[in-house]
């Protein structure tokens, strides 16, 4: 995620030593060539001696500039194929919501974001009141769930009065006026902690707001606080301790949006802002059994974001409800010049328009292979609503090779913690943690680099093949390749509660196996019962039709509004 950059680039001042040439050696590149899976022969290594150690010495000048996480890439991911035509229609409807407030506190913090805006807006609630309830739960559960790094108590209550003060003036912003939500803690906010979850940044201090949180703002939207990310935007370990799933407790909310999902779904916040680069946003759903949306890539501004991988970062909603997210959306949604990845696009959602002339596709194979009852469930319902339920597949392509980009991206954005050696202050140690992926990640071929971009563009192809036909596909959470093949295309995606399993305790997720992995369960952790989700996703900018029907499966299903046990 970009931001602005420096005007000046200091000089990298704490490095490793570097190796020095003399010590390059036609050994030590029979050796290397193991790491990259290629083979020379003797005369091949004698030519290509100076050759290396001329690479290395420029290799050495490069590093010895600073590049701020805040400094993009020149090269830049544009999602849309050649002919892709930017739908023009814009516009939020929703189904009006009479609901009265409750007498109960409790009910008002779990009340959908709609519900939240009417009840302020027709002064039946104040924004006051509301950001005290909240405060009061964070106060009450962050101790367990570690959802919040920060809290923003004096902030909140000063924004929340002066959105009652425009109310009582007869001024409304729209549907966020007054709602308190949760930022994920890798977003700038003035002057207040943004750790992005990492020990080497815990007390960094922006100057300046990213540019969502101004959005939020002038939205009315008012801020409790930054909630945890995984360290560096990875599972839900971070320097405050490890964020846990408000439905079972022992275990972590998975990641790296980890506070969002869980301050979200523990009724902490009427609203927070999520990102996934892959499975960031989908993931910590799964467990906690929010709500999220993943835009289309470019949709929504990543200016004063944490860059983790620049073709890959995307930010999303995390609500409560379908409809919720749409509301989110439609405020952050909006060009950026100031960040590369940005592209301008409509935004439309109809809640009440019919869904029974799309078709809705779906991979077998994935419903197949050890699919709960829920999954099963939810393709059921959609057939009951009317949809078109297709079969469709996708080529065999090596989906799961794309993850050497995120490992290269990553490596590269926080390339100073492994050269200095500050990558060991992190918490997590593990193979799969980031620390090892950093520095296995610099053994990945810059060839191999670029091949894994063309075979990108072939992904992007198959997508957009697949949704000539369909106009969504419907999946458990990790549907076959769908997962990093719709983050590496940057096809938007609808996760939402659709049931409940009985699982053990969960351990998290990785990364560090070549492949994606949800995290096993402990064998000998007792059952829990657990949200599952189910995913949908769409054609490029087209998060109005997954909207539409993942209202109507909301609405059938009938499950979103359930709670889980959290006891004092």
């Amino acid at each position: 995620m970009s931001k602005r950059i420096p005007k000046k680039m200091r000089s990298t001042a704490q490095r490793k030593p570097q190796v020095s040439d003399s010590q390059i050696s036609l050994e030590s590149i029979a050796a290397a060539e193991h790491l990259v899976g290629v083979r020379y022969t003797a005369q091949e290594r004698a030519l290509m001696l100076d050759n290396l150690e001329g690479q290395i010495v420029n290799a050495q000048a490069r590093r010895a500039v600073d590049l701020p996480n805040a400094a993009p890439m020149a090269l830049r991911f544009d999602p849309r194929l050649p002919g892709f035509v930017m739908p023009t229609q814009e516009g939020v409807s929703l189904t009006a919501t009479t609901t009265p407030v409750p007498d109960n506190e409790t009910d008002i913090a779990y009340a959908t974001v709609q519900e939240l805006s009417h009840w302020i807006a027709t002064g039946a609630l104040t924004s006051r009141r509301l950001t005290e309830i909240y405060l009061g739960r964070i106060e009450a559960y962050n101790p367990e769930l570690l959802c919040f790094a920060t809290v923003t108590s004096d902030l909140a209550l000063s924004e929340a009065d002066a959105m009652d003060t425009l109310t009582q003036k007869g001024t409304n912003l729209g549907p966020l006026h007054g709602i308190p939500y949760g930022l994920k803690d890798l977003f700038d906010t003035k002057g207040i902690v943004t750790g992005w979850g990492a020990e080497p940044y815990r007390d960094r201090v922006p100057d300046a707001d990213a540019r969502i949180v101004t959005l939020l703002r002038a939205a009315g939207a008012v801020l409790l606080g930054k909630t945890p990310v995984g360290a560096l935007a990875y599972n839900d370990i971070w320097y405050g301790g490890q964020t846990r799933n408000p439905w079972n407790p022992a275990e972590g909310a998975s990641g790296s949006s980890a506070g969002s999902a869980s301050a979200t779904a523990a009724g902490l916040c009427g609203f927070s802002i999520g990102t996934e680069t892959l499975g960031s946003i989908t993931s910590p759903f799964q467990r906690c059994g929010t709500t999220g949306l993943r835009p289309t890539f470019g949709r929504i501004s990543r200016t004063g974001g944490m860059a983790l991988c620049w073709s890959l970062d995307k930010v999303g909603p995390i609500c409560r409800g379908v409809d919720d997210t749409a509301l989110v959306l439609d405020v952050l949604n909006g060009p950026d010049p100031e960040d590369r990845g940005s592209i301008a696009a409509s935004f439309q959602y109809d809640a009440q328009k019919d869904i029974r002339d799309l078709t809705l596709g779906y991979l077998p194979e994935a419903f197949d292979e050890g699919a709960p009852e829920v999954d099963h469930a939810a393709l059921a319902a959609a057939r009951d609503l009317g949809l078109n339920v297709v079969e469709v597949s996708l080529p065999d392509l090596p989906y799961d090779a794309l993850m050497n980009t995120v490992y290269a991206e990553a490596a590269a954005a926080f390339e100073a913690l492994t050269l200095s050696d500050t990558d060991d202050t992190l918490t997590w140690q593990e193979a799969a943690a980031w620390p090892n992926i950093f520095r296995k990640a610099r053994f990945l071929s810059a060839v191999d680099h670029v091949q894994l971009d063309r075979l990108r563009y072939l992904v992007m192809q198959a997508l957009d093949a697949l949704f000539r036909d369909i106009d969504a596909l419907i999946g458990p959470f990790s549907t076959g390749p769908m997962l990093v093949a719709s983050n590496f295309t940057g096809h938007p995606c609808l996760h939402m509660r659709a049931g409940f399993g009985h699982h053990a305790t969960r351990s998290p997720g990785s990364l560090g196996a070549g492949k994606l992995t949800a995290g096993p369960l402990e064998a000998t952790s007792a059952a829990h019962r657990v949200p599952q989700g189910i995913s949908i996703w769409s054609r490029l900018f087209d998060e109005g039709t997954i909207l539409r029907i993942g209202h109507a499966l909301e609405q059938q299903l009938d499950v979103c509004r359930v709670r889980p046990p959290l006891t004092l």
